[in-house]
């Protein structure tokens, strides 16, 4: 005899099956509801207050022309100014210790002997020069005329001091002077330049031109507009590029002793794209500097289209601080383009690019759908 308690138990299994599978559907429709994908929108204060001070605050701030005039004003008022400073006449080579000079004192063939014999082949680039070496208490040693201190004086001062000191040996000697080796001065140029290192400073004036050609030029990586030069524990930004749009001549920078001139890559100061994209990758500036928000989605392969939500592409400025910027732009419109186009990128700056709703609701979807293929098959095992 069969028990009405297995009976009914039996019964009660499709329909607790049927049960399941439903509070399965209904669970994954809501979620998708609620949590339709990754989505760039301005913080709610219940997310605020549940996430607590750690969150950081921010406001999102369309993109139009006002916006861009502002940003380039801002920049503008940056740059402008700062490589003043450096911008000096040229003036003569002045004699440091290590420098070798040639002194040659006509009618006394007895005084070139001194200086040390002409190599009987071509130098070598490591052969020292011949000639007098100063010192390096700055003093240079000559025969009939002692030790002169020459740091500090020009080839004419030095000339007319060797000159006055053999007057008291000589009767009106005629004296020349010449620098043969120039050691004493050096700048430093590193970076995207064909030959890096140390440049000898010497009587041609060392202008910012001068420095980049004796270094080969700029390499194909190198960044321009970025330049920093290091005098005195100082640093001093050099947009070579600005300069030349403002009609600025580079070479009335001039470089002096020590400074050390640094060029770099502009793989350093590229902006982050990511999102519905077609190449998330970081976008590096032009040659002069420059990154649109159009050259970063260029570089990125451009926005998806079949998954991009044109209206939602933004720029997140000082990710890495508590208060980022954020910027909206809604590119649906072919004229909006031309915001993005002047809209200049920051280093580190990150163009996302979000998803249409139809694609974040199919996403969030497809990773719903194996639990809910789980929930109707252990409720069939069940039955």
């Amino acid at each position: 005899m069969t028990n009405p308690k297995d009976v009914r138990a039996e019964h009660a299994r499709p329909r607790c099956a049927r049960m399941l599978l439903a509070m399965a559907t209904s669970v994954a429709l809501s979620a998708c509801a609620l949590a339709p994908g990754m989505r760039m929108g301005p913080p709610s204060d219940a997310a605020d207050t549940q996430a607590g001070s750690g969150a950081p605050s921010f406001r999102i701030t369309p993109i139009d022309a006002g916006l861009i005039r502002e940003l380039d004003a801002q920049s503008t008022r940056q740059r402008s100014g700062q490589s003043d400073r450096l911008v000096a006449p040229p003036g003569p080579y002045r004699i440091g210790p290590g420098d070798v000079l040639q002194v040659t004192v006509w009618d006394h063939p007895e005084l070139a002997a001194s200086q040390g014999a002409a190599p009987q082949n071509a130098p070598r680039a490591a052969d020292p020069a011949s000639g007098f070496v100063v010192d390096p208490d700055g003093t240079l040693s000559f025969p009939f005329a002692g030790k002169l201190h020459v740091t500090g004086l020009t080839a004419d001062a030095a000339q007319a001091r060797i000159a006055a000191a053999l007057s008291r040996v000589y009767r009106n000697p005629q004296v020349t002077l010449r620098v043969a080796s120039f050691r004493s001065q050096q700048v430093y140029i590193d970076g995207e330049v064909r030959t890096p290192g140390a440049q000898p400073v010497n009587d041609v004036p060392m202008t910012l031109y001068e420095a980049l050609g004796r270094s080969g030029g700029l390499g194909p990586a190198a960044d321009q507009s970025r330049m920093t030069l290091v005098r005195g524990g100082v640093t001093y930004p050099l947009d070579l590029s600005r300069m030349l749009r403002h009609g600025r001549n580079p070479a009335d920078i001039v470089l002096a002793a020590g400074d050390l001139l640094h060029v770099p890559a502009r793989s350093d100061y590229g902006a982050y794209v990511m999102g519905e994209v077609n190449k998330p990758s970081l976008a590096v500036p032009q040659r002069d500097g420059r990154l649109t928000l159009s050259d970063a989605l260029s570089q990125a392969g451009s926005v998806n289209a079949g998954t991009a939500d044109a209206a939602q592409m933004f720029v997140i400025r000082g990710s890495g601080t508590d208060s980022p910027q954020v910027f909206h732009l809604d590119a649906r419109s072919p004229v909006s383009m031309v915001l993005a186009n002047e809209f200049e990128l920051r280093p580190k700056d990150i163009v996302y690019v979000d998803g249409s709703s139809l694609v974040r609701f199919s996403r969030v979807l497809s990773l719903l759908l194996p639990g809910v293929n789980t929930s109707a098959t252990a409720a069939l095992a069940v039955k």
